[in-house]
């Protein structure tokens, strides 16, 4: 259990100084991850910057998440959920297109210059909260292999089981504290998690400056 996102920051910090982690970005995904990434990019002596992605939620249920893309377009599908739920092909491309926009204004909201910093040569972690069905994370994780970083990977302080499980096909390494086995929701490993508001998160963004 975590007493809020910073001390989760705190404890996912001393892991990663633990396990020699070296990162030359470390990439909180907003709003929620930048309490977390703040002390991971201050341990690491690495600069903090944001990589943004948006759920698609199911028709008339936003909150079921048929895959999720990110600022640049990048895109996870859950396939076996598309196909229960019944959404269609047009469907699937409005939402995209719908939360592609989403995800590049909020990016903007972040940054001054647009996408993702230009990570060709570097080491980038990307760092949330907690994972749940990994979307979000695997469209972030997407978004910045295609900017040619040298070695990716993903840090969380809790995670399902099977959502960092699918996650390590697409980094060059997930570190996980915590994977419990009974996980219902992340906001169960944290005695606070309310929301981060865009004010905040910039000003953990700023702390660096």
């Amino acid at each position: 259990m975590f007493d809020d996102r910073t001390d989760a920051g705190k404890r996912l910090a001393a892991d990663l100084e633990r396990r020699g982690v070296q990162a030359d970005v470390v990439l909180g995904i907003p709003r929620g991850a930048l309490p977390v990434a703040r002390p991971v990019a201050d341990a690491l002596d690495a600069d903090l910057d944001v990589v943004v992605a948006r759920k698609m939620g199911a028709p008339g249920n936003p909150e079921v998440a048929l895959g999720a893309v990110a600022s640049d377009g990048s895109v996870w599908y859950n396939d076996d959920l598309i196909d229960r739920v019944g959404a269609s092909e047009k469907y699937i491309k409005e939402v995209r297109a719908e939360e592609a926009d989403n995800a590049r204004e909020k990016a903007d909201r972040y940054r001054e210059t647009d996408g993702v910093p230009d990570l060709r040569g570097k080491r980038a972690l990307v760092v949330d909260d907690g994972v749940a069905t990994g979307a979000t994370a695997t469209a972030c994780l997407r978004q910045v292999r295609e900017t040619g970083a040298d070695w990716i990977a993903l840090a969380v302080p809790v995670g399902s089981p099977r959502a960092v499980d699918a996650l390590e096909r697409e980094a060059d390494a997930v570190i996980a504290l915590q994977t419990p086995a009974d996980f219902r929701a992340v906001g169960q490993y944290y005695r606070t998690f309310g929301q981060v508001t865009d004010t905040e998160a910039i000003e953990y963004l700023d702390r660096g400056s």
